[in-house]
């Protein structure tokens, strides 16, 4: 499938969160579901200082002409898909602009300072403030709620890809993500895969 077109190239996506929330395997699908467009993907990943719980961020740069660095310059991202809600706004304050959209799920992942009291975790509503002052659109997803009435909270991923599919201006379908998730998942998963993509798009609005 090939024809798609970008509002800006490179098209610059961030999608971030915490080890152990599948934000590496989400960067892939959408990578590969960029590419059935007809597009040049180029992945850059960071990972904090722990493997599970420290943070963890994709970068995908998105051209149709050409491969790119895979890391952008500060200040240069389009679009970000926040997995955790605070990561949103640490990544916001490197690579934001007034131009940036971000998709956040709403559910909380704590440091362990923040269990052992040693650290605060911003309320929600700080949360949604600061990334509203940080960026031109901000929506807030409840997905891991929506996951576990799925079945499983790793379909909150899903339903983040396909909010992000829907708020950045991309125009990837389900049938993109049929093709590419459908290499991934068992068959009888298939069809909880897509309604999850779906239920995303529909959660903002889209």
């Amino acid at each position: 499938m090939t024809g798609a077109k970008l509002a800006k190239d490179p098209y610059n996506v961030i999608i971030t969160g915490v080890g152990g929330q599948g934000n590496v395997i989400a960067s892939r699908v959408l990578a590969n579901m960029l590419v059935r467009r007809g597009l040049f993907v180029t992945i850059g990943e960071t990972f904090g200082a722990s493997q599970r719980g420290g943070s963890v961020m994709s970068h995908l740069r998105i051209s149709e002409t050409g491969t790119w660095s895979p890391q952008m310059p500060k200040g240069g991202a389009d679009v970000i898909m926040a997995l955790e809600p605070t990561e949103a706004v640490r990544v916001l304050y490197d690579y934001g602009n007034p131009g940036v959209k971000i998709v956040s799920n709403t559910r909380p992942i704590h440091a362990v300072g923040v269990i052992a009291g040693d650290l605060d975790y911003p309320s929600l509503e700080a949360t949604k403030k600061s990334a509203g002052e940080l960026s031109s659109e901000a929506w807030f997803v409840d997905a891991t709620d929506e996951a576990l009435k799925l079945g499983h909270p790793i379909l909150g991923n899903v339903i983040m890809l396909g909010a992000l599919a829907a708020v950045s201006g991309l125009l990837l379908e389900l049938e993109d993500f049929r093709e590419v998730i459908g290499k991934v998942v068992p068959a009888d998963k298939l069809s909880v895969n897509l309604q999850a993509f779906e239920l995303g798009k529909s959660l903002v609005g889209h």
